[in-house]
C-alpha cells in the first residue's frame, strides 16, 4: 500500500472546511488523477498525503508509516521519500537551475554535501540529463528569475524527477504551459512513474489530460470524494455535475492535427517556441 486515508478532515484557521471524511487508498504504483472544481479540496488532499499538513480527524499512512506519530528525524527522512510538483514552484529565485534541480535529493544528502553543492554543484550530469527530458539542458546555469512561468514550472517537475521519490504528488503541474507542452510535461511524470514504480497522483483543471493518462480518476467537490473510478466509467454527465458551479467541463485544446499524443511527447519539447 502507498498511501491510505481514512475519515480525514481539515478545517482550516478561518473556519473553511477543505476536506470532509476523506477516505483513499492507492497500491504502489498506481497513477491517480484528482479532478474537481477550484476549492474542492485537491491541494489540502495532497498536502496530507505529503505529510506537510496535519489533518485535525482521520489515520494517514504513507509508504508504511503514520507520519504524524513519527519523530523528527523519521519524519524528515519519510518525506525524503516524497515528491511534490507545486503549481508554482517554491525556488529561490537567484538559484541558478542545475542547483535548483539538484535540491531534489537534498533529504539525503548530508549538511556538508548539500552546502557544497550550492557552490560547486555535485552532479551536474543527473541534472542535464533530467532537463534535456524537458528541453531545458540548455538553461542549466540560467538564473531561475530569469526563466519564463513555464519554463520555471518544467524546472520543479525536473526537481522531482532527479529526486526519484517513491510517492510522486502533483499540484497542478503543468497549468503554465500550452496543451502540447502540458502533454508530453504529464507524459514524462508518467514515465518516471513507470519506470521507478512510484504512485503519481496528480491534481489537473484539464479533465481530458487526466482522462488520457491516468487509469484511474478521483473527482472532488467541496472537500469530498464525490467519485472513484477508473477513466473509461467516468461520464460526461459526472462531469457535468461536478463542474456545475463553473458552468461547464474544463478542458485543455486538442493536440495539433493529425498529431498523435506519443507524437507529441516526443516531439513538443523541441518545437522553436517552446516556452
Amino acid at each position: 500500500m502507498s498511501f491510505s486515508l481514512e475519515g480525514a478532515g481539515v478545517v482550516h484557521p478561518n473556519g473553511q472546511r477543505a476536506l470532509a471524511g476523506v477516505t483513499l487508498s492507492a497500491r504502489d504504483g498506481e497513477r491517480i488523477a484528482v479532478i474537481g472544481p477550484s476549492g474542492a479540496g485537491k491541494t489540502t488532499l495532497l498536502r496530507v498525503l505529503g505529510a506537510a499538513l496535519r489533518p485535525g480527524e482521520g489515520e494517514v499512512q504513507a509508504l508504511g508509516a503514520r507520519p504524524w506519530q513519527l519523530p523528527a528525524a523519521a519524519l524528515k527522512k519519510l518525506r525524503a521519500r516524497i515528491g511534490t510538483v507545486h503549481q508554482s514552484p517554491p525556488i529561490a529565485p537567484r538559484l541558478r537551475v542545475v542547483t535548483a534541480v539538484l535540491a531534489g535529493r537534498l533529504g539525503e544528502w548530508s549538511m556538508l554535501r548539500a552546502l557544497g553543492s550550492l557552490l560547486h554543484p555535485s552532479d551536474i550530469a543527473g541534472a542535464h540529463e533530467v532537463l534535456s527530458r524537458l528541453a531545458l539542458e540548455d538553461r542549466l546555469f540560467e538564473r531561475c528569475d530569469r526563466l519564463s512561468g513555464g519554463q520555471l514550472q518544467r524546472v520543479g517537475i525536473a526537481r522531482v524527477l532527479y529526486q526519484r521519490p517513491a510517492l510522486l504528488l502533483a499540484d497542478e503541474p503543468v497549468s503554465a504551459l500550452d496543451p502540447t507542452l502540458a502533454d508530453a510535461a504529464i507524459g514524462q511524470l508518467v514515465a518516471q512513474s513507470e519506470s521507478t514504480g512510484a504512485t503519481l497522483m496528480a491534481s489537473l483543471h484539464a479533465v481530458d489530460l487526466a482522462l488520457r493518462w491516468f487509469p484511474r480518476i478521483v473527482g472532488m467537490r467541496a472537500g469530498t470524494v464525490m467519485f472513484d473510478l477508473p477513466a473509461s466509467q467516468v461520464t460526461p454527465e459526472m462531469l457535468d455535475a461536478l463542474y456545475a458551479s463553473e458552468g461547464g467541463i474544463a478542458t485543455q485544446r486538442p493536440l495539433p492535427a493529425g498529431a498523435t499524443t506519443a507524437a507529441a511527447v516526443e516531439t513538443a519539447f523541441h518545437r522553436p517556441d517552446c516556452p
